[in-house]
């Protein structure tokens, strides 16, 4: 413990493990400590008898429902984009030769009280039963608008400036319909809110353009992939990054207290009577609670269930969003299944998770359009946690404090959260421009 570090990383969740990996891939002296003694921290897998003790205390899993170790179940469930910034880092360090990954079969989207496959081109438009004659027309010029655009490309701009012009006025262009806009802006763009609608339509612009690549990827239902064997694998895949370059690992460390000098940086972490000396420290927000402010609560329910979820096309794996709007909310709903085709669960059984912002205290209440959607359950688990993000000046005390999960059942703010550390600690912007086509980061399997 007594040696000096370049960076002491606290905790093992998934953030924490990709910018251990990365900084070790640079040459940084990297110690990484947990105070549990797994890999995982809040976005650890958990089996079954790990499950019913979390939820149900002493209580016994039923037997019905399989063994305790087929099940691997993630208590932040997220599917990665096909073509996104995730993927490239996994490329980038090459961790993907740790990692196996499969295609999701499905991405609907909830509209007015059905379940709809979510259109992401002209040619889907023109099938989807979400709009009628005449906007399936309106939307798919939009659709072609949007996947012939190139920013350095003056022609294909038709005269805007989607630095300047709003999301809103982009799509007044074409008259597209509320609905229309709500599964755009929420299942396509993956928006959380409509705050969207006054910002520049650049962003989403490229959001849409990523969602149709990375559904392209594998010309398959959805554009998303997930681990075999669920989101735990992808911590320790980067963990083992990190000491393939040096990086010391400790779990099991209790306390890890962070020691600042006189004005206020950063010298090292105590754990058990021995301090180690570090330059900068990287931690969730557990870790140091005084620098960290409560943004919100995330509301979730946990499902096994016997059956894939009712008008999916009997999909095995699929996202489902709700949009706020559609439920008369200030925030969406996100629905995440998953099955025994990616090893996260006996043969024949599947897991559900529905989440949201929570803007109440009871999420079994809260979540309930998410839930009736599930059809019937085996069991149900509810949970409420709290969202965090850091109010400190990494400039100042040499802290790098990753924001809580959210409610999203995809990875993309996630990435963006550890390129943004990552950028901060070092002083340099990751290269992500791998050729994601020659690649075999996610073959699927």
């Amino acid at each position: 413990m007594d040696e000096e570090y370049d960076v002491i990383v606290l905790g093992t969740g998934l953030k924490e493990c990709i910018l251990s990996g990365l900084l070790s891939v640079d040459g940084l002296k990297v110690l990484h400590m947990d105070r549990n003694d797994y890999y995982g921290g809040e976005s650890t897998s958990l089996n079954l008898n790990q499950l019913w003790k979390r939820f149900r205390g002493d209580d016994k899993p039923p037997p019905q429902l399989g063994a305790s170790r087929d099940y691997n179940i993630d208590m932040n469930p997220k599917f990665i984009m096909a073509n996104g910034n995730l993927v490239r880092v996994l490329i980038h360090t090459d961790v993907t030769k740790y990692l196996s990954f499969k295609a999701v079969d499905g991405s609907y989207v909830f509209n007015k009280g059905k379940v709809h496959k979510v259109p992401s081109n002209d040619m889907e438009a023109l099938k989807s039963p979400l709009m009628g004659l005449f906007e399936k027309r309106r939307a798919r010029k939009f659709f072609i608008y949007v996947q012939n655009y190139n920013v350095s490309d003056p022609k294909a701009h038709e005269g805007m400036d989607l630095t300047r012009v709003t999301t809103k006025e982009l799509i007044a262009k074409y008259g597209l319909d509320d609905n229309t806009v709500d599964f755009i802006g929420h299942a396509l763009a993956l928006h959380r809110d409509d705050r969207y609608l006054t910002e520049p339509a650049l962003d989403t612009v490229k959001r849409m353009k990523l969602y149709a690549e990375s559904l392209a990827r594998f010309q398959g239902g959805s554009p998303y992939i997930y681990p075999l064997y669920g989101l735990g694998e992808l911590p320790q895949a980067f963990a083992r990054l990190s000491a393939v370059y040096g990086g010391t690992y400790m779990l099991n460390k209790p306390e890890c207290k962070v020691e600042f000098d006189d004005e206020g940086k950063v010298i090292g972490v105590t754990s058990e009577g021995e301090t180690a000396k570090c330059k900068k420290v990287v931690c969730d927000p557990s870790y140091l609670p005084g620098k960290v402010r409560k943004v919100g609560k995330v509301a979730r329910a946990i499902a096994i269930m016997s059956h894939p979820i009712p008008s999916t096309d009997d999909s095995h794996s699929v996202q489902i969003i709700l949009p706020q709007k559609q439920l008369g909310r200030k925030s969406d709903m996100y629905l995440f299944c998953c099955s025994y085709t990616h090893n996260v669960a006996p043969k024949g059984k599947f897991i559900a998770f529905v989440s949201s912002e929570a803007e109440t205290d009871q999420p079994a209440i809260e979540l309930k359009p998410g839930i009736d959607l599930l059809g019937p359950v085996d069991e149900i688990f509810f949970d409420i946690y709290d969202r965090y993000e850091p109010v400190n000046e990494p400039a100042l005390d040499n802290c790098f404090i990753s924001m809580s999960y959210d409610a999203t059942t995809h990875f993309e703010s996630t990435v963006d959260d550890v390129l943004n550390m990552y950028t901060m600690i070092t002083g340099k912007v990751i290269d992500l421009s791998v050729d994601l086509s020659a690649a075999s980061a996610a073959e699927e399997e």
